[in-house]
């Protein structure tokens, strides 16, 4: 599998798990990139996190740890992660 697509592979299943996490009816309107803002667009709240990370672990095992990954980012990066942030964390545990 080629970079791109692995990229690709992880950005649709992050979005899937997202739209599970969130609800569609909280997404009307809004399409999910790499660009979407998860306090800003999608505004994750606390418990959605602890969901976002328990299926993270459960699709990409104990290697993509989302919340040691929060734990490094100061609260000005925290309030503009994105999507594709988030994809790039998950990629680079993959690699």
């Amino acid at each position: 599998m080629t970079q791109v697509q692995q990229g690709e592979d992880v950005l649709s299943e992050l979005v899937r798990i997202l739209v599970d996490v969130v609800g569609e009816d909280s997404l009307a309107g809004v399409e999910v990139t790499r660009d979407t803002a998860l306090d800003d667009d999608l505004a994750l709240e606390g418990i959605e996190f602890v969901e976002l990370s328990q299926r993270l672990r459960q699709v990409y095992g104990e290697r993509v740890e989302l919340t040691a990954f929060l734990a490094e980012l100061d609260f000005e990066q925290l309030t503009r992660l994105t999507v594709g942030d988030l994809a790039r964390h998950v990629e680079s545990r993959l690699s």
